[in-house]
């Protein structure tokens, strides 16, 4: 049975919805290309404002704090959101109810109510400032990211094929590697994919939660465009789209790539 196609008005709802969306983005990577330093009118071609950028060495700097701070957060939130979500689906503990509830406080809470608690944490206890303490503010608000994503898909899960590997002989830890992590892997990979991508334009937490040689991209960005949007930032913002565009794209394959293996 042949499926039916959508219909016309929402095929051209669908195109405006996306051109809203994309159109900014479209006209910045355009204009990364200009020759005029203001960015009012389109005058010619150049890649002058990417070669300005490579040899910004305060632009590198940010790119490193921040993809530094983005890796490890995202490792250290994923794995442990997908354990935070495997025991808050299977098991009832005490105080599991305020457990649940405190988990979708750092999603709703406005991020400048995080960061200044966080700031005034990190002070209470005497930790510098720097890129430890924004590493740890990133892990503290992507592990319920995490953790909410990987149970939605746990929601699906069939227990029964983790019963058959125990009857075979499996113990617990292998039966968690071999068949309960590779099925659930899309939705640990998409709340992997969340949480690299919101720690990489994390603005609010960062500012209150950096220090001296801690400046991340964002960061760097926002001191850039107080007075002009230059090329130069429509240059980086350019690389930066490519980035996370490319990274999507990586997850995408590899959640594609999962998918056949488990419908075996």
């Amino acid at each position: 049975m042949s499926e039916k196609k959508p219909a016309l008005w929402l095929r051209i709802y669908a195109l405006l919805a996306y051109a809203y969306i994309y159109f900014p983005i479209l006209i910045l990577i355009i204009f990364s290309f200009n020759t005029q330093k203001i960015n009012v009118r389109w005058e010619g071609f150049t890649l002058q404002w990417y070669k300005v950028l490579f040899n910004d060495q305060n632009v590198i700097l940010a790119t490193r704090n921040t993809l530094i701070i983005a890796f490890t957060s995202t490792i250290i939130s994923t794995v442990i959101g997908t354990l935070a979500a495997l025991a808050l689906q299977r098991y009832r503990f005490p105080g599991y109810g305020a457990a649940e509830s405190l988990l979708y406080v750092p999603v709703i809470i406005p991020e400048v109510v995080m960061g200044i608690s966080l700031l005034a944490f990190f002070a209470s206890i005497g930790l510098t400032l720097g890129l430890g303490t924004i590493t740890l503010s990133h892990i503290a608000f992507n592990i319920p990211f995490v953790t909410l994503v990987v149970r939605a898909r746990l929601h699906g899960f069939d227990k029964s094929i983790e019963e058959a590997a125990m009857d075979l002989g499996a113990n617990e830890l292998t039966t968690f590697w071999r068949v309960t992590l590779p099925t659930i892997m899309p939705g640990v990979l998409s709340g992997a994919l969340l949480a690299f991508t919101l720690s990489l334009d994390d603005y609010v937490i960062t500012y209150f939660t950096a220090g001296p040689g801690s400046t991340t991209l964002p960061l760097r960005i926002f001191s850039m465009v107080r007075f002009a949007v230059t090329p130069e930032v429509n240059a980086l913002s350019t690389l930066w789209v490519l980035t996370v565009f490319i990274v999507l794209l990586i997850g995408q394959i590899a959640q594609r790539s999962q998918s056949p293996q488990q419908t075996r």
